[in-house]
Parts: structure tokens; sequence; C-alpha cells
């Protein structure tokens, strides 16, 4: 199959059919394609696009339809979405090659019962362009704008205001910048940048040590030299920050206890130095061998994996100098990397705020007297980042709150943003054991 259109409905589809991660669905079907890295990115740009607007989308096809989405068949409605969103985003694709192609691909895919539907409809979508509703205040307007659900929105008009909410969401749409963490065990920045030029991939420092902000230019990244030779790992800035927040030093024993896939676990490691260890804890033996195979990587030879439920006390590990508790959670801060978060429902979110405190609450056990904890989630959410802090604080009185990043800000709860930051959405709160 070297067709991209075709690997791009294909993704689509089963995004669709299984709600599957579009980051794990795209790669499984890019892995088996034979596709050039030119059209590789062609697929990706579509097929997260697609998935990044949908609900603009579906509004601007609604226009030309006489009957609602939902009678649509699913593929259908994919294959309408894609036409829409190469015509109203993707500037260099020719108006007739994003409709005669989205015909070709209907008859292609038994969908010729509709071709003249879809010639029809992406015709009229070329005419008049990008349609929003009436623009005023209301979150329909934002919903559709900025294609995230309705109730989420409200939620964060009432959390953290108009302005942040807006460019958030602003911030959410397009290409994420990519970050990597430097192996200091292995290499230093300037090292690193220089060898990872020779491969062609620019890199440059940003303010926090050791953190580089890189372009793979079409590179997959298992095959860059420097990524085989374990100099580094892929790390968004939140999460180092969050890691730096920790305070870990050389020689200090850390728990980190929801660790898959292991990006922090292994940023840790570093910090604690061959004389210190980390213990990290998955509740699936599937994603400890990812945290295994990624310190094998690294070579970093402190670290210890190993599976554990991270709500239930475990004994027999004892105590630890710092604690990393990244809970499970509704993941809002990242709908810029993964989008099909935004769709998510309120019951879904609701489910998940469950988890959360008792995680916590078992994690503290861990930590020495004088020790650290660190509780920290890739979500904007009060329920689940202040009010389970406000919770655990008031119930635990041996802890205080202490300020986790004071070059950024004063408050002992911080919520970064990526207008502010330049991060994900992330929440981070630092607790210390009273001697």
């Amino acid at each position: 199959m070297s067709n991209p259109r075709q690997i791009a409905f294909n993704a689509l589809c089963k995004i669709e059919k299984d709600s599957s991660y579009s980051n794990l669905a795209l790669d499984s079907i890019l892995s088996k394609s034979e596709l050039d890295t030119r059209d590789k990115s062609f697929v990706s740009a579509l097929f997260y696009g697609v998935i990044e607007r949908k609900l603009t989308l579906d509004y601007n096809l609604s226009l030309y339809l006489s009957k609602p989405l939902k009678k649509l068949k699913p593929e259908l409605l994919v294959l309408l979405r894609m036409g829409a969103y190469q015509l109203l985003f993707m500037e260099k694709i020719p108006v007739s090659a994003a409709v005669n192609e989205s015909v070709k691909l209907s008859k292609k895919n038994s969908l010729q019962f509709a071709s003249g539907l879809i010639n029809a409809v992406l015709r009229k979508i070329s005419l008049n362009g990008l349609c929003l509703p009436e623009k005023d205040n209301s979150s329909d307007y934002l919903s559709v704008k900025y294609s995230c659900n309705k109730w989420l929105i409200e939620k964060w008009l009432k959390e953290y205001g108009r302005e942040d909410t807006e460019n958030f969401l602003e911030c959410s749409l397009g290409a994420p910048d990519t970050y990597i963490r430097v192996n200091t065990l292995k290499t230093d920045s300037d090292s690193l940048i220089a060898l990872l030029e020779k491969e062609g991939i620019a890199a440059e420092k940003t303010n926090l040590e050791n953190a580089l902000k890189i372009n793979f230019g079409g590179n997959s990244i298992e095959t860059v030299r420097a990524f085989k030779e374990g100099l580094f790992h892929v790390q968004d800035m939140a999460c180092q920050l969050a890691v730096k927040a920790l305070g870990v030093s050389e020689g200090d024993i850390v728990f980190d206890l929801c660790a898959a896939p292991g990006g922090k676990t292994f940023t840790l490691a570093e910090y604690a130095g061959e004389n210190g260890s980390v213990l990290a804890f998955d509740i699936y033996e599937n994603r400890v061998s990812l945290i295994k195979k990624g310190a094998e990587r690294l070579g970093l030879t402190n670290v210890k994996a190993m599976t554990g439920d991270a709500s239930v006390f475990n004994k027999s590990i004892g105590l630890a100098d710092k604690v990393l508790c990244d809970v499970p959670c509704s993941g809002f801060g990242i709908i810029g990397k993964k989008p099909e978060i935004k769709y998510k429902s309120a019951d879904e979110a609701a489910e998940i705020e469950k988890l959360q405190y008792p995680i916590l609450e078992n994690a503290c056990r861990y930590v020495k007297e004088g020790g650290r904890l660190l509780y920290s989630t890739c979500t904007l959410s009060k329920a689940e980042n202040e009010n389970v802090c406000e919770r655990f604080l008031k119930e635990h009185a041996d802890f205080i709150s202490v300020t986790p990043l004071k070059e950024i800000s004063e408050l002992n709860f911080l919520t970064l943003m990526p207008h502010k930051n330049g991060t994900d959405g992330f929440f981070i709160a630092l607790f210390e054991r009273k001697e």
C-alpha cells in the first residue's frame, strides 16, 4: 500500500472503530507502509489534522448536508472530513487534488454510491471557505473554532478564565514542539547538539539546563545514532520541570510510583547519579518492560523497574528520600499531542478523578521524615489538581506544602500552560514531611 491518503483513511477509520490512541494507530499503519519520509509527513499531518479539527470540520460539513452527520456511514464521514481538512487547512493542496482524490478514494473503498455527494459538498466548502458560528462569547463558538467539547470549554472558562482558556486552546492547534533530555551520565548538551547536527538534526538549548528543543526533520527517532547510543530521551519541558522541582540530589533513594513509559524515571536517575537509585513501578508488566528497555538503552544501571499498584502500600520496599507521584489523569493538558483526548465525555473524566487521591495518600507513606513528595498531572482540572492537594494537606498534618519552582512562580500549587511557560498544560505540587 503506497497511497498516502488511503493510509490516512485507514488509520482514521481505525480510530473511529476502535477508539484507539492516535499515535499507536498511526504508528502501526505507517510501520507496514512503504512510504518515503515526505509521504509519511503528509499522512501524519492529514491524520492528526482531521482529529484535531474534527468538530470544526463537522460544523462546516453539516452546512451542506441534508441529513445529520451521525446518520452517515462512519467511513463516509471520515472521507468527507479528510477532504474538508485539505481544503480548509492545507494551503499547499490544490482544490482539484483534494476533491478528486476524495472521490477516487470513495470508489476504492466501497463508497462509490456517495461519490456525487462527496464531490458536491467539498466543492461548496472550497467555494465558501471556513465558516464559524456568529462570533460571540458563547462556548458554542469556541467549541467550533477550537474543535473542543463544549462541556470542557465551559469547565475551563469557569476555572481558568476566558483569556487563559482561549490562549491554551489556540496553542493546542498545530504541530507541537519537541524536547529532549540530555543523558548527563553519557554526554553534555554541547556535544549532543554537535552530534545531532552531523545527522542533519537541529537542536538548541533552552532555559532549562540539559533540556534541548529539537527538530527531527522527518527522521524516525529510532534511526538516530544518538538515540541508539542512549544519549537522550524525548521528554516535554513540563515533565522535566516537574522532576527538577522534586530536587533529587546525588545519592538519593527515589520512588517513581506511576512510572511507565519511564521518561521521568530516566531523568530522576540522571539526577540521582550512580550512587543513588530509582525504584520505578507500573501496574502492568508490559509497561514495566518499556521502562527496563529504556533504562538499558540509556545505560542507567541505577534504575530498578517492577510491577506494583501505586494505591497499595508495599512495606517491603522501605522508605525513600524523594517520591514522585505522577498520577493517571484526564490528560486535558496534552490535547496538542493527543487531540482525541479533548473529545472525552464528562463522565469519563469523572471516573478518572476517583483514582488520584488513593495514590497520593499511599505515596506519602513511603516518604522519610524530611523527605519530599511531588504530585503532578498532565491535565487542567481543579478536581484532579488543587482539590486533591488541598484535601491531602487537610488530612495529613505531618506534611507541609512547598513552593516547587520559585523561578517560575511563588505559588505552591503550580499550573503550567503553553502560552505562559512553553510547556504542555501541567500541574505540580510539592510536599515535605515534617522532621
